[in-house]
């Protein structure tokens, strides 16, 4: 039985890629950097994405992150620029950066009469909130976890202690961690932590086929969100 949905928030509920193309295409020629070219995306994804990992292991903090994400991306890129000053600009255009993952909507109309719905999301508080609340997603959450409040980044057992804990005080008194379903997209992160600590995992991979079998710790597998419902009701039994 499931009685809670933990659902990260990007590149799940609304793309993290719309706002970083959305940030060097229209920033690049702005900071001197000329133009913008679909190429460079990936390798802002790899650079940025090592960061992120190493947040994941506890080896970096998100401000440190923040101090040196950009200057990577353009030594990356064979670019000299501000990589604060770009970090800065970077975190305005994310702050009201609301693009929809084609499906989440739907999702959440469909979660919020049935389960306690919750955000799960590393990243700045402000920053998540006013996202969702830009997306019109804000009012479908009973709770909203974000790392820089609950003081603890997803993979960590603290993360989810806050989540367990603030669940069992409200809404879900005895809940088990097999009573959680994690919904997200990354491997490292959502499925890796909702795993170790015992709860059911659903990982969001796009262009899924069902060719191959789950990674280690993931119990379900889905290529569109329109497929979760279907996910979490056969876990329950509906």
């Amino acid at each position: 039985m499931i009685r809670a949905v933990l659902l990260d928030i990007d590149d799940t509920l609304l793309s993290f890629e719309a706002a970083v193309r959305q940030a060097m295409r229209e920033g690049f020629p702005r900071f001197g950097l000329g133009e913008y070219r679909e190429e460079m995306l990936p390798v802002y994804n790899r650079v940025s994405g090592d960061l992120w990992r190493q947040i994941e292991r506890g080896e970096l903090t998100h401000e440190g992150l923040m101090r040196v994400r950009w200057n990577r991306v353009f030594r990356a890129l064979g670019l000299e620029g501000d990589g604060p000053a770009f970090e800065d600009y970077f975190r305005e255009v994310l702050f009201w950066s609301a693009v929809e993952v084609p499906g989440a909507c739907e999702l959440l109309a469909w979660l919020a009469p049935r389960y306690v719905v919750c955000a799960a999301s590393n990243g700045p508080y402000e920053q998540q909130v006013n996202r969702l609340r830009v997306a019109g997603m804000l009012g479908s959450f009973d709770h909203v976890f974000i790392s820089e409040k609950v003081g603890a980044q997803k993979p960590s057992r603290e993360f989810y202690d806050v989540c367990m804990g603030e669940l069992r005080a409200a809404e879900c008194p005895g809940l088990a961690p097999a009573e959680v379903m994690v919904v997200g997209d990354s491997l490292t992160s959502d499925m890796a932590g909702g795993a170790a600590y015992g709860m059911r995992t659903c990982w969001y991979h796009p262009g899924w086929t069902g060719d191959e079998e789950p990674p280690a710790g993931v119990d379900h597998v889905v290529g569109r969100l329109a497929a979760v419902p279907a996910v979490i009701g056969a876990v329950t039994g509906v």
